[in-house]
Protein backbone atom coordinates (compact mmCIF):
# COMPACT_ATOMS: atom_id res chain seq x y z
CA UNK A 1 0.00 0.00 0.00
CA UNK A 2 1.64 3.41 -0.80
CA UNK A 3 1.90 6.31 1.57
CA UNK A 4 -1.27 8.16 0.28
CA UNK A 5 -3.65 5.13 -0.03
CA UNK A 6 -2.54 4.49 3.80
CA UNK A 7 -4.12 8.33 4.27
CA UNK A 8 -6.69 7.57 2.43
CA UNK A 9 -7.84 4.79 4.61
CA UNK A 10 -6.79 6.68 7.71
CA UNK A 11 -8.96 8.89 6.79
CA UNK A 12 -11.78 6.44 6.00
CA UNK A 13 -12.08 7.76 2.40
CA UNK A 14 -12.40 5.29 -0.52
CA UNK A 15 -11.61 6.26 -3.90
CA UNK A 16 -14.20 5.89 -6.25
CA UNK A 17 -13.84 4.00 -10.02
CA UNK A 18 -12.12 6.06 -12.37
CA UNK A 19 -15.09 6.74 -15.09
CA UNK A 20 -14.41 7.01 -18.90
CA UNK A 21 -15.74 10.68 -20.04
CA UNK A 22 -19.10 11.12 -21.62
CA UNK A 23 -18.03 13.05 -24.22
CA UNK A 24 -14.91 13.69 -26.45
CA UNK A 25 -12.08 14.98 -24.39
CA UNK A 26 -9.40 12.88 -22.15
CA UNK A 27 -10.07 12.90 -18.04
CA UNK A 28 -5.93 14.20 -17.34
CA UNK A 29 -3.61 15.48 -19.75
CA UNK A 30 0.20 15.25 -18.61
CA UNK A 31 2.53 17.73 -19.67
CA UNK A 32 6.09 17.94 -18.76
CA UNK A 33 5.27 16.75 -15.24
CA UNK A 34 1.99 18.93 -14.66
CA UNK A 35 -1.41 17.05 -15.21
CA UNK A 36 -4.33 18.76 -16.23
CA UNK A 37 -7.39 16.88 -15.04
CA UNK A 38 -10.57 17.95 -16.64
CA UNK A 39 -13.70 19.01 -15.15
CA UNK A 40 -15.01 16.75 -13.00
CA UNK A 41 -18.91 16.77 -12.25
CA UNK A 42 -19.90 14.85 -8.89
CA UNK A 43 -22.33 11.76 -10.92
CA UNK A 44 -22.53 8.50 -8.16
CA UNK A 45 -24.18 5.47 -10.29
CA UNK A 46 -24.64 7.81 -13.53
CA UNK A 47 -26.61 10.56 -11.48
CA UNK A 48 -25.88 13.80 -9.73
CA UNK A 49 -27.20 13.73 -6.23
CA UNK A 50 -28.40 17.09 -5.88
CA UNK A 51 -29.23 19.11 -8.44
CA UNK A 52 -29.76 22.83 -8.89
CA UNK A 53 -28.66 26.07 -7.86
CA UNK A 54 -26.68 26.84 -4.74
CA UNK A 55 -28.79 28.79 -3.06
CA UNK A 56 -31.70 28.21 -4.62
CA UNK A 57 -32.41 24.66 -4.22
CA UNK A 58 -28.80 23.17 -3.21
CA UNK A 59 -27.57 24.46 0.04
CA UNK A 60 -24.08 25.30 0.83
CA UNK A 61 -23.54 22.36 3.01
CA UNK A 62 -24.69 20.08 0.00
CA UNK A 63 -22.72 21.37 -2.53
CA UNK A 64 -19.53 20.86 0.08
CA UNK A 65 -20.67 17.38 -0.22
CA UNK A 66 -20.20 17.84 -4.18
CA UNK A 67 -17.19 18.96 -4.01
CA UNK A 68 -15.47 16.60 -2.05
CA UNK A 69 -17.13 13.91 -4.71
CA UNK A 70 -15.09 16.56 -7.44
CA UNK A 71 -12.06 16.36 -5.61
CA UNK A 72 -11.61 12.29 -5.13
CA UNK A 73 -13.18 11.28 -8.84
CA UNK A 74 -10.28 13.83 -9.97
CA UNK A 75 -7.96 12.32 -7.75
CA UNK A 76 -8.94 8.72 -9.23
CA UNK A 77 -8.63 9.96 -12.55
CA UNK A 78 -5.32 11.04 -11.85
CA UNK A 79 -4.45 7.53 -9.70
CA UNK A 80 -5.60 5.67 -13.28
CA UNK A 81 -3.40 7.89 -15.34
CA UNK A 82 -0.24 8.11 -13.32
CA UNK A 83 -0.47 4.75 -10.95
CA UNK A 84 -0.13 6.01 -7.72
CA UNK A 85 -0.79 9.45 -6.08
CA UNK A 86 2.22 9.05 -4.45
CA UNK A 87 3.37 10.45 -7.31
CA UNK A 88 2.05 13.86 -6.81
CA UNK A 89 4.26 16.67 -5.91
CA UNK A 90 2.07 19.86 -5.47
CA UNK A 91 -1.55 20.45 -5.58
CA UNK A 92 -0.75 23.55 -8.16
CA UNK A 93 -4.40 24.97 -9.28
CA UNK A 94 -8.05 24.11 -8.16
CA UNK A 95 -10.96 26.18 -10.53
CA UNK A 96 -14.52 26.03 -9.23
CA UNK A 97 -17.59 26.09 -11.15
CA UNK A 98 -20.61 26.42 -8.80
CA UNK A 99 -23.85 26.77 -10.60
CA UNK A 100 -25.09 29.44 -8.57
CA UNK A 101 -28.61 31.31 -7.45
CA UNK A 102 -29.11 35.02 -8.53
CA UNK A 103 -27.57 36.71 -5.25
CA UNK A 104 -25.64 33.84 -4.13
CA UNK A 105 -21.98 35.53 -3.54
CA UNK A 106 -20.33 32.50 -1.62
CA UNK A 107 -18.93 29.87 -4.33
CA UNK A 108 -15.21 30.28 -2.60
CA UNK A 109 -17.28 28.64 0.63
CA UNK A 110 -18.03 25.83 -1.61
CA UNK A 111 -14.77 25.27 -2.82
CA UNK A 112 -13.73 25.43 0.90
CA UNK A 113 -14.63 21.63 1.20
CA UNK A 114 -12.70 20.66 -1.93
CA UNK A 115 -9.35 22.47 -0.85
CA UNK A 116 -9.72 21.47 3.09
CA UNK A 117 -9.90 18.12 1.51
CA UNK A 118 -7.00 18.04 -0.70
CA UNK A 119 -5.09 19.71 2.36
CA UNK A 120 -6.56 16.67 4.40
CA UNK A 121 -5.03 14.15 1.86
CA UNK A 122 -1.84 15.38 0.99
CA UNK A 123 -1.00 17.91 3.46
CA UNK A 124 1.58 20.73 2.40
CA UNK A 125 1.34 18.97 -0.71
CA UNK A 126 -2.00 19.62 -1.30
CA UNK A 127 -1.90 23.29 -0.73
CA UNK A 128 -2.74 25.25 -3.57
CA UNK A 129 -3.37 28.73 -5.80
CA UNK A 130 -7.49 28.41 -6.33
CA UNK A 131 -10.63 30.30 -8.53
CA UNK A 132 -14.20 30.17 -7.33
CA UNK A 133 -16.47 30.91 -9.93
CA UNK A 134 -20.55 31.54 -9.70
CA UNK A 135 -22.02 30.57 -13.13
CA UNK A 136 -25.60 30.48 -14.57
CA UNK A 137 -25.73 26.82 -15.89
CA UNK A 138 -23.43 23.50 -15.87
CA UNK A 139 -23.81 20.06 -17.26
CA UNK A 140 -25.90 17.88 -16.08
CA UNK A 141 -27.69 20.78 -13.72
CA UNK A 142 -24.90 20.09 -11.71
CA UNK A 143 -24.02 22.60 -8.89
CA UNK A 144 -20.43 22.15 -9.14
CA UNK A 145 -17.96 21.15 -11.67
CA UNK A 146 -13.72 21.24 -10.69
CA UNK A 147 -11.09 20.63 -12.29
CA UNK A 148 -7.26 20.86 -11.00
CA UNK A 149 -3.99 21.10 -12.18
CA UNK A 150 -1.36 19.14 -10.38
CA UNK A 151 2.39 18.95 -10.81
CA UNK A 152 4.07 15.08 -10.76
CA UNK A 153 6.83 13.24 -10.70
CA UNK A 154 7.93 12.11 -14.45
CA UNK A 155 9.05 8.69 -14.14
CA UNK A 156 7.29 6.04 -15.74
CA UNK A 157 4.82 8.23 -16.92
CA UNK A 158 3.60 7.39 -20.67
CA UNK A 159 1.55 10.51 -21.31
Amino acid sequence: MTNIDQRLQDLGIELPEATAPLYHYVPVMIHQGVAYISGQVPRKNGEVPFQGKVGREVTIEQAQELAEMCVLKGLSSLKSAIGSLDKVEQVLKVTGYVQTAPGFFEPSKVLDAASELLDKIFGVKGHHARTAVGVAELPSNTPIEIDFIIAVKQEDITR
